[in-house]
Order: C-alpha cells, then sequence, then structure tokens
C-alpha cells in the first residue's frame, strides 16, 4: 500500500462513500434485492454499517436517520418513489443467496 497518512486514508474512505452513496442514489432504477443478490449487501446494508460506526463512536444514531443519509431522503419517501414489488425471480434467488443469521 502507498505510503497514506492516516487522515489521508480517512478522507480518501470519506469520499469513496460519499461516491458510493451519490451513484446509489442516481440508480434507484437498481432495487436493493438486485444488489443483495449480486453483491450480498444494499443500501439498507450501508446505513446499517454507517450507523454502527456511529454508535461505536458513542454518536448515537437511528436506523431512520443511518437511512436518510444513505438514501438521500427518508426511506419511506424513497420507498414511495422507487420501490416495485421483487418478482418471484428475484424473491428465489434471494432465498438462496441470503446471509446466514
Amino acid at each position: 500500500m502507498s505510503d497514506l497518512t492516516p487522515q489521508q486514508q480517512l478522507e480518501f474512505e470519506a469520499a469513496a462513500f460519499r461516491r458510493l452513496a451519490a451513484h446509489l442514489r442516481e440508480r434507484s432504477d437498481v432495487q436493493n434485492i438486485d444488489l443483495m443478490n449480486l453483491a450480498g449487501f444494499c443500501r439498507n446494508c450501508l446505513s446499517n454499517w454507517y450507523r454502527d460506526a456511529a454508535n461505536a463512536a458513542g454518536v448515537p444514531l437511528d436506523k431512520e436517520a443511518s437511512r436518510e443519509i444513505v438514501y438521500g431522503m427518508p426511506y419511506e419517501e424513497w420507498r414511495a418513489l422507487h420501490q416495485r414489488e421483487a418478482s418471484a425471480e428475484q424473491k428465489a434467488a434471494f432465498d438462496v443467496n441470503k446471509p446466514q443469521e
């Protein structure tokens, strides 16, 4: 790995997160179930990881607030605007690929 300072690494990781979140906001045609089936994570996972990091640092952040950060709007608003019913094929693929608890 190159000689990054801890601050540079932090800034670059933050920039990558912001770009990923922006990209996912622009690609509302890609459903969360598609992301889960292909990559094993979705927008909700990303918001959970964000919330976990905040809480680990002692910053209380609830699920709805972390989702709004990732979705760029309240989650229920995003769902109403963009979420479609999953197809039978998507649901079947999810059942095969879903993470084990």
